[in-house]
């Protein structure tokens, strides 16, 4: 029994990793940054047509890859972990007639443990920087300030929750960064397996109770990290639960020759130090380009509406008025945010020349021409054309402070708990 667990993980593992684009491409390390766009998921592109064909056939559904999506729980992906189950399966039932004879798989088994470990270690330095140089959960933009609560899907709810606090974050990144750099080495690996274990479990957890489309990726690291566990249940157990001495928790050497596995070891420990460049390269970059470090627009801010014009006719702050604005969203360069009188925020595209600004909805059609003026800092007015109509805006800057959120900031003493 022992032998076919051995040789189904060895197929399905071996091949989820190697087939899951993402896995490989932190290997890449800063020479990821002058690949192809796709080419974090090009192996899964090239596939893309067989599990659409299995989708089509065997489930009755038209699967295909979303190329300009994030999510990881697409339904494509979720027949490719079918097709990988499959093969798994038919792999392992062939293998085991044809080497029943053998009586044990002692070296491939670490040659796999150690693959496998240096592709959770990547996984866990890619997603660790991505949180270490907090960009994976961004601080609050400043429209979700003005969104009421219960819009947000929990899984923007825990985002939002993790970004707020950058020191949370940046703990959280810290402990994968150190398990994926503990894993790297062989000596410390066992403790790098554990560190990511609890990592994975805490993460597999969000991603199933806030419905964050990653669960394939991170149940899968959270079974990776348990495979690799394997080989020291045991000594761990005499150490942990019975309280009896213990072996080493070594990992399964490589060669015969310690000279070899002294050199394998360094291999490795190199392997690990360029996809941690990468990863930290990639991640500031990110920082830079859409995190918080990127450069924020002349007008950031968000601007309250105190007299809006149509045709020359002021245009009172009634809830029923389609036409009127009640706030202008200034937060990402090229992109803002006007909230109509029923507090819907619609997204627009902002390009800016010359004191002007010019205003188009998603699909690209025109939406507006305003000239900018501000008498003073905290002040603007747009004059101009909306949906074709002369229209005359005057705005004040809301000192973004006055949300609690914001301004709330830590106290060591709390006479009465702070719940607002």
């Amino acid at each position: 029994m022992t032998k076919i667990a051995f040789r189904f993980c060895f197929v399905y593992f071996g091949l989820f990793c190697l087939l899951f684009a993402q896995i490989l491409f932190v290997f890449t390390g800063i020479i990821g940054q002058w690949l192809p766009e796709q080419a974090v998921m090009g192996q899964m592109l090239l596939a893309d047509p067989v599990l659409g064909w299995v989708g089509r056939t065997v489930f009755g559904v038209d699967a295909e890859l979303r190329r300009d999506s994030g999510s990881g729980d697409q339904a494509a992906i979720w027949i490719f972990v079918f097709c990988l189950l499959v093969v798994a399966v038919v792999a392992t039932a062939v293998w085991s007639v044809a080497d029943r004879r053998r009586a044990e798989y002692s070296r491939l088994w670490a040659w796999f443990l150690t693959g496998l470990r240096l592709c959770v270690a990547g996984q866990m330095l890619f997603y660790g920087f991505a949180k270490l140089i907090p960009t994976q959960m961004p601080a609050p933009p400043l429209a979700a300030l003005l969104r009421p609560y219960g819009d947000f899907s929990p899984a923007s709810v825990l985002w939002l929750q993790v970004g707020t606090s950058y020191p949370y974050e940046m703990m959280l990144g810290a402990v994968e960064v150190l398990a994926g750099v503990l894993l790297f080495l062989p000596r410390t690996a066992t403790l790098g397996a554990l560190l990511g274990l609890a990592s994975m479990v805490q993460v597999f957890l969000l991603n199933m109770t806030f419905d964050v489309p990653v669960k394939i990726l991170s149940g899968h690291l959270l079974l990776m990290s348990l495979v690799l566990l394997t080989p020291q249940v045991r000594r761990l157990a005499n150490i942990l639960v019975l309280q009896r001495p213990s072996d080493p928790a070594s990992q399964p050497e490589l060669f015969t020759d310690a000279r070899a596995n002294m050199r394998s070891a360094r291999v490795q420990a190199l392997l690990g130090v360029w996809a941690l460049i990468g990863c930290a390269w990639i991640s500031w970059q990110a920082w830079g380009e859409y995190g918080g470090g990127r450069v924020k627009p002349e007008l950031y801010g968000i601007w309250a509406v105190r007299e809006f014009q149509v045709d020359g006719t002021a245009r009172p702050p009634l809830t029923t008025d389609e036409t009127r604005w009640q706030r202008l969203v200034f937060d990402e360069p090229g992109v803002v945010s006007y909230q109509r009188m029923n507090g819907e925020l619609v997204p627009a595209q902002a390009e800016m020349t010359d004191g002007r600004i010019a205003l188009s909805a998603p699909d690209g059609s025109a939406l507006a021409d305003f000239t900018v003026s501000r008498p003073d800092p905290q002040r603007l007015e747009l004059a101009g054309q909306l949906d074709g109509r002369a229209v005359r805006i005057a705005l004040e800057q809301v000192d973004l402070n006055q949300f609690t959120l914001r301004n709330r900031g830590f106290h060591w003493v709390q006479d009465y708990p702070y719940f607002r």
